[in-house]
């Protein structure tokens, strides 16, 4: 640049201007408000909700909570028979199926189980598994066996069964094997190539799903014993018959902390296998 001379400011490049979305946001916002307010019209089909009737009983819901925010301790005594028989039913439930869900994954897997056949009758039957709830199962095997902790282990490792083939057989398609490939290629049979190959590299996640599963066991046994299938939910839904709230609480803070630390202890395994 000459001296004397002025220089010509740089041209700036101009961004495009952003595209309006508040309208299609604020017709989205307002469809799904309109569908909320119609799921609570009776007159359309929806959902009956009596808000006068609430209003009106609240002094008995506020007489409930008051009474649970209340525990009996002098009952904890009575509460470690059932809770050590959920703890019981949880481990030995995850630990049948931990055992169970190896060759079940295997076979549920594309890249370990080329046999087509096979592999939709164990997904068609795993499906099934989950599909039917864990009370229906629960029901289902107490009439079959008998009130106790029979069935509520049983439904366990159903609901086990079902969690960990379906997460961890979905990893194992999700994933390239290039290993197996190569192995597939230089003559090796498939159950040798699931048993050296497939099973160790896949080994941590299924112990993080096994982990998963047994902090979910503690959890849905304290449900399950509400059909008579044993365990800490038993005696829950006695004391909720006796409208004993006080029990009721104990029994409630108790499932916690044992949930709480299962979960931390969880935690620490799931780092040291990561």
């Amino acid at each position: 640049m000459t001296p004397g001379t002025t220089a010509e400011p740089a041209t700036r490049s101009e961004l495009p201007p952003r595209p309006r979305t508040w309208p299609r946001r604020t017709l989205i916002v307002s469809a799904l408000a309109a569908f909320t307010v119609a799921t609570c019209l009776p007159a359309i089909g929806g959902v009956e909700i009596d808000l006068g009737a609430i209003a009106q009983n609240w002094r008995h819901g506020a007489a409930n909570l008051s009474a649970l925010l209340q525990p009996n301790w002098a009952f904890v005594p009575r509460t470690v028979q059932p809770m050590l028989e959920t703890l019981q039913m949880a481990f030995v439930g995850a630990a049948i199926a931990a055992a169970l869900s190896i060759p079940l994954t295997l076979w549920a897997a594309r890249p370990t189980n080329l046999n087509t056949v096979t592999r939709t009758a164990v997904r068609a039957v795993i499906n099934v598994v989950r599909a039917v709830p864990d009370l229906v199962w629960a029901t289902i095997l107490v009439a079959m066996v008998g009130v106790g902790a029979l069935p509520g282990l049983l439904t366990l490792v159903l609901f086990d069964v079902g969690i960990v083939v379906k997460l961890v057989s979905e990893a194992i398609d999700s994933n390239d094997h290039p290993d197996l490939e190569a192995a597939r290629a230089g003559g090796a049979r498939q159950h040798q190539m699931n048993r050296g190959l497939a099973l160790p590299q896949n080994l941590p996640l299924f112990a993080n799903q096994w982990l998963y599963a047994l902090e979910l066991n503690v959890r849905i046994s304290a449900i399950l014993g509400i059909v008579g299938a044993g365990g800490i939910g038993r005696l829950l839904d006695e004391r909720f018959g006796f409208f004993a709230y006080g029990d009721v609480s104990v029994i409630i803070l108790e499932i916690l902390v044992v949930v709480l630390i299962i979960e931390a202890a969880s935690h620490l395994l799931r780092r040291r296998l990561a």
